[in-house]
């Protein structure tokens, strides 16, 4: 205990200070999970119709920040991503340092606010979930009972 006493009063004279949540925030482009309101990954930026959706909803992200993955490829759908936030007065941040991956699971696109949010669901398709059918919604029809039928006759 006291040599870890002893290494931090050390560290903090140098004027190093240590990072909280070291894997989440390479995991979350420097960002912490509690932050993110909406993610999408390497995988769902190649997704049409998901881009479109991140497009549609981008005007309802003028509080957060985004944060964009500069080692991706893509140029079509980041700079569409760019040029609306420049469209809508959105801040925007590209990382290129190590927490920005390339793996098909990585962060492609966060959208992150300055203080915890703790959504649930950050994943684009579960937050921006396409509406049910109003039939969908119905109940189903009730069945009778083996002992109604007995009670009460066929119907």
């Amino acid at each position: 205990m006291t040599e870890d006493l002893n290494k931090r009063v050390e560290q903090a004279a140098q004027g190093i200070t240590p990072q909280t949540k070291p894997d989440e925030r390479r995991r979350y482009l420097g960002s912490l999970r509690e932050r993110v309101y909406v993610r999408m990954n390497n995988t769902e930026v190649k997704d049409s119709k998901l881009t479109a959706l991140f497009l549609q909803h981008i005007a309802d992200f003028k509080k957060y920040t985004i944060l964009i993955n500069g080692n991706i490829t893509d140029d079509g759908f980041l700079g569409e991503v760019e040029a609306n936030c420049s469209k809508y007065s959105i801040p925007f941040t590209l990382v290129n340092n190590e927490t920005a991956k390339t793996g098909p699971e990585d962060s492609a696109v966060l959208v992150v606010a300055k203080y915890a949010i703790n959504r649930p669901r950050i994943e684009i398709a579960q937050v921006f979930a396409p509406e049910i059918p109003k039939s969908e919604l119905t109940a189903p029809e009730k069945k009778e009972g083996f002992f109604h039928r007995l009670f009460h006759g066929d119907k």
